[in-house]
């Protein structure tokens, strides 16, 4: 990854960026406020057990770990599956190394 600073502007949902604390855990320099969310690139991510909280936070954490060094554990996948069918095996066809383990 490069580093840089970005600033992302939310006009419609208030809550969009509650999932930027789970990036942040992968080591992702993310600060939210209100509507706002303020990003400072870093130059990996790494895995970590993060945990869903709506269907496009579970997209953003899939990509950020299937980038990520190491292994990123995806927790609440029921968010995920009600918006993306078989989201895993489209990755894997991309060629991403992603499983889905039943608990």
């Amino acid at each position: 990854m490069q580093t840089g600073n970005s600033t992302i502007n939310e006009s419609i949902w208030e809550s969009r960026f509650q999932y930027t604390e789970e990036l942040n855990k992968m080591g992702a320099k993310i600060n939210a406020q209100g509507k706002t969310a303020f990003f400072e690139g870093v130059k990996e991510l790494k895995g970590a057990p993060v945990f869903v909280s709506d269907l496009r936070a579970g997209a953003a954490l899939i990509i950020a770990g299937i980038i990520a060094k190491g292994t990123t554990e995806i927790y609440n996948l029921e968010y995920i599956d009600r918006g993306y069918e078989n989201i895993e095996q489209k990755f894997r066809d991309l060629g991403a190394k992603i499983e889905r383990i039943e608990e």
